[in-house]
């Protein structure tokens, strides 16, 4: 499982023009699923990402948590995280999870991070979206489990 993770002052998805997804002060999760991946890992990983300390507290530090600012986070499905480049000049997707893989453990990772508390809208698995994220410091941590 690999995520990229934004720290942002707003994001949105949309899909054919139309907004599905709409936050402000919180994260955008780019999330791969491999084809091993387990919901053990989805579920360590939502924890992790809830109570990362990552935005700053009244002193100007990093760290203070999702949860402890009240942000919010948005999950999109980005099979492309798992690209292979190594070869040729057409990167290669067949490490990435087949749709019936990925689409399961995609879901159970936001509904354990809406079940910590942090209020999660999602992309539309499978579609052609278009993500907007204002990244905030810039801070965007890579994850991979």
């Amino acid at each position: 499982m690999r995520a990229v993770l934004q720290r942002v002052r707003r994001g949105s998805v949309s899909v054919s023009g139309r907004t599905i997804a709409q936050i402000d002060q919180g994260v955008v999760i780019l999330l791969g699923i491999g084809p091993q991946d387990s919901a053990e890992q989805a579920t360590y990983l939502a924890e992790k990402i809830a109570n990362l300390r990552i935005f700053e507290d009244e002193q100007g530090k990093i760290n203070r948590s999702l949860l402890e600012v009240e942000g919010a986070a948005i999950v999109v499905s980005q099979f492309t995280l798992y690209a292979d480049t190594r070869k040729g000049r057409r990167p290669s997707f067949i490490d990435a999870a087949p749709p019936e893989v990925a689409r399961p453990l995609v879901d159970l990772f936001a509904t354990e991070l809406r079940a910590r508390g942090v209020p999660t809208q999602t992309g539309e698995f499978g579609a052609t979206m278009l993500v907007e994220i204002e990244n905030d410091g810039p801070v965007t941590i890579w994850f991979e489990r």
